[in-house]
């Protein structure tokens, strides 16, 4: 800075510059007008007015020190703090820079939900020397797989279930309407009726709009109960029975955490609670929706058990699992026991990642709160492994899964289907603007504004749906004969490599713990050792009868 501007500035303040300059603007209009009789002074003069009031404002309002002290020109900031994530995103994040995607992972969504070639010339853009890549293994000799359609029965693992579902190995996670626009819901099951996969409607239960168009649906049951319960929140199971039934749902989730923010409660505030929201939830229109952070209906491993059956009979013998982000190991291990101990399984356990979105949560619990999906899906698949009951249960898990690889990935890990809920937003025009939570999304799709909503056209969105999950197929399939193999699950940790450090690269089935089939039963005998860290610790520890810790 200049030296006479230096001392300037310690007489004058100069960042009162543009507050005064709209004085003199606003003279210098006045004059212009009133004395020489010039129409644009008046113009000049209205606007500088309404800088010097601006000023005025500014130095008078209480709640933003720098406006104080920067009258007028103060405004810049917030106006660049407010489009900073739109230049960031497409002047500045390189394509790989995932926050929380990458340009590339949406732009592969993009290109397959819209049907156009998803191809990329000129090599990776990865580095292939990183440590942290990773690649599968394929065979000298392909394999020819006649359908991309691939598909697992749950509900065939011997339960009381009568109603087996045949399910895609990728399908939607859950999401409400409420969080989602009805339009975005629309096109979502649309899309799913045509491709044959599964639409979990989230915790705010069947809307109309999940219904209109007919794709099978997983009903997802949280603490609130929504769509089955009485006045003061408790489960009603004659309300059950009545959705449950429908030939539409086709299986029944109870949500027992999310990833995004596990052990988190939820208030839908009474303005947002909408006479059709409130219709799908079965609660009060314009009183808060509450979703408790536990359940009512249990408060013990072996009652979550008892309720899932019962839940299994009331639907008429559809498959009942639960979805859970894994935290406490102990709990999980207690739950496990449960089942050894009551005979009682569940048809499915989805696992929640982390990494999982939301429309809505804390930062701390977004960033710091339950185990990511790679640790908590390991978990839970080595114990039921351990305990040489790995056929009774399908798995299911979702979190950051994107891509045909992404599915392979979870594949290898334990999991039988994938589900994935901001890869279809992608599908449906999202553009990651991350403004889910304002009710200002700009496409329409977290929107409960009619005229956003709007723009959000359901007959294209649902084809961009159905062409994202059969064009995202199609890319496994690829890779399923790349490896060798005949289906996705016939894809183990020995197929995933993974570089560890410049000079060295292990497959998975050598880097994480894999148990063997009743090898835990065989640490509990002791007759192996403990196969994992967080069994040797917890296991003893953890009781059917409770969820808490019991040391010794």
């Amino acid at each position: 800075m200049p030296r006479w501007l230096i001392r300037l500035n310690a007489h004058v303040p100069i960042r009162y510059a543009a507050w005064a300059a709209a004085v003199l603007g606003l003279l210098l209009g006045l004059w212009e007008w009133l004395a020489e009789g010039q129409e644009h002074g008046a113009a000049l003069a209205v606007a500088c007015a309404g800088l010097v009031g601006l000023g005025l404002n500014d130095m008078r309002q209480v709640q933003r020190s720098l406006l104080r002290n920067y009258p007028v020109i103060g405004h810049l900031r917030y106006l660049l703090e407010f489009i900073r994530p739109e230049i960031r995103q497409y002047f500045i994040e390189s394509d790989n820079e995932a926050a929380p995607f990458s340009r590339q992972q949406r732009s592969l969504v993009y290109q397959r939900a819209k049907g156009e070639p998803d191809k990329r010339p000129f090599g990776t853009q990865k580095d292939v020397n990183a440590t942290g890549y990773e690649w599968l293994s394929h065979a000298i000799a392909p394999t020819d797989i006649a359908s991309h359609d691939f598909r697992v029965t749950i509900g065939a693992g011997g339960t009381s279930c009568t109603q087996p579902y045949s399910a895609s190995v990728f399908n939607i996670s859950a999401m409400s309407f409420g969080a989602l626009s009805a339009n975005a819901v629309l096109a979502l099951n649309t899309g799913a009726r045509r491709g044959g996969f599964a639409h979990d409607t989230g915790e705010g239960s069947i809307s109309r709009y999940h219904r209109e168009p007919g794709g099978d649906l997983i009903w997802e049951i949280g603490s609130g109960y929504f769509g089955c319960r009485t006045a003061d929140g408790q489960f009603d199971a004659e309300q059950f029975v009545a959705h449950a039934r429908e030939p539409q749902v086709k299986m029944i989730e109870l949500k027992l955490s999310q990833g995004a923010k596990p052990g988190h409660g939820g208030v839908l505030p009474a303005p947002k609670v909408t006479p059709e929201i409130a219709e799908a939830r079965g609660v009060p229109v314009g009183v808060d929706c509450i979703s408790p952070a536990r359940h009512s209906a249990f408060s013990t491993p072996i009652e979550m058990l008892q309720f899932i059956e019962r839940l299994r009979q009331l639907s008429g013998g559809k498959p009942v699992g639960f979805k859970f982000c894994v935290g406490h190991a102990w709990e999980w291990f207690a739950m496990a026991k449960a089942m050894r101990a009551t005979g009682i399984w569940p048809d499915f356990i989805v696992v929640d990642g982390a990494e999982g979105g939301t429309g809505a949560a804390p930062l701390e619990f977004t960033d710091h709160v339950g185990a990511p999906l790679q640790e908590g899906l390991l978990l839970v698949h080595n114990t039921l492994v351990g305990l040489g009951e790995r056929h009774r249960v399908k798995i299911g898990c979702a979190g950051k899964v994107i891509s045909a690889f992404d599915i392979a990935r979870m594949m290898a890990l334990g999991a039988d289907w994938c589900n994935s809920g901001r890869g279809f937003m992608f599908a449906l025009g999202c553009i990651q603007a991350q403004s889910c939570h304002t009710g200002h999304c700009p496409t329409g799709v977290t929107s409960q504004e009619p005229l956003r909503a709007r723009a959000l056209v359901v007959p294209d969105k649902a084809d961009r749906v159905h062409r994202f999950h059969h064009n995202t197929l199609h890319a496994l399939k690829e890779l399923v004969q790349a490896a060798g193999l005949q289906h996705p699950n016939d894809i183990s940790a020995d197929h995933i490599v993974r570089r560890v450090s410049g000079f060295e690269v292990r497959r998975l089935s050598k880097l994480l713990p894999y148990l063997k089939t009743g090898e835990l039963l065989a640490a509990e005998r002791g007759e192996v050792p403990w196969g994992q860290f967080a069994f040797e610790q917890y296991w003893r520890q953890s009781r059917a009868e409770s969820f808490t810790l019991h040391p010794g």
